[in-house]
């Protein structure tokens, strides 16, 4: 039976930023589904992709894109249907981290300077400012696509980014993950650490920015399909 592939952008994205990936993976026979993820938390988020999850029937690929990896660390623990993990920029938690102190682990990101916090009645969503998206997340993607990018970013709950991490699912699965070497949110150094320490199998786009699944579609679309067979 051909594997479902289940894609979870992360924080100041959409779904569309998969649309290169689903191209592919539907060209190669996979049902796709790029779910909408929240951004609230990650037990929230989780247990949102989790509910998705058990929707599918047969074998899954579970993807993550940055914060979207904590997502899928968490909503895949125990489920039966997962039959692989694959990080693409991604955070890879051990229970107790959450993504804001690994992003800091390691010099390199200059994330924290670009954002602009937008008050709610029950906490503060952070957004990348607009006039710094382009450099700061997605600089190898032609500035009139980063621009519709940064117009329709989707913002994360700052509360997302320090909730720590349950128990990861990346301890008893197949792990891939991609690392796109000129990513300013996530250093490469903080990708690699996480990486090895889950054991994965590790690809590495030169110069490739953070947003490297809509720079890079083939790429990523690639180690997808690796994880599939």
């Amino acid at each position: 039976m051909t594997a479902t592939v289940v894609l979870v952008h992360g924080a100041f994205a959409d779904s569309s930023s998969w649309n290169g990936e689903i191209e592919r993976l539907q060209a190669a026979g996979h049902r796709v589904i790029a779910a909408a993820n929240p951004l609230r938390g990650v037990a929230e988020d989780a247990a949102y992709v989790r509910s998705l999850l058990d929707s599918v029937e047969g074998p899954i690929v579970l993807v993550g894109h940055s914060y979207g990896g904590s997502v899928i660390s968490a909503a895949a623990a125990g489920h039966p249907g997962v039959r692989a993990l694959v990080y693409i920029a991604g955070f890879l938690p051990d229970e107790g981290e959450s993504a804001g102190e690994l992003a800091g682990k390691f010099p390199g990101g200059t994330l924290g300077e670009t954002l602009e916090q937008v008050p709610l009645a029950n906490g503060v969503d952070l957004y990348v400012r607009q006039d710094l998206f382009h450099q700061q997340f997605a600089a190898d993607v032609p500035d009139a696509q980063a621009r519709l990018m940064a117009a329709g970013q989707r913002p994360i709950a700052a509360a997302a980014l320090d909730e720590a991490s349950p128990a990861p699912a990346w301890k008893d699965l197949p792990v891939y993950s991609l690392i796109p070497t000129a990513d300013k949110n996530i250093p490469a150094e903080a990708q690699r650490f996480m990486a090895e320490r889950a054991e994965a199998e590790v690809v590495e786009v030169a110069d490739a920015s953070h947003a490297v699944l809509v720079s890079r579609p083939d790429a990523v679309a690639e180690l997808i399909l690796r994880a599939a067979k």
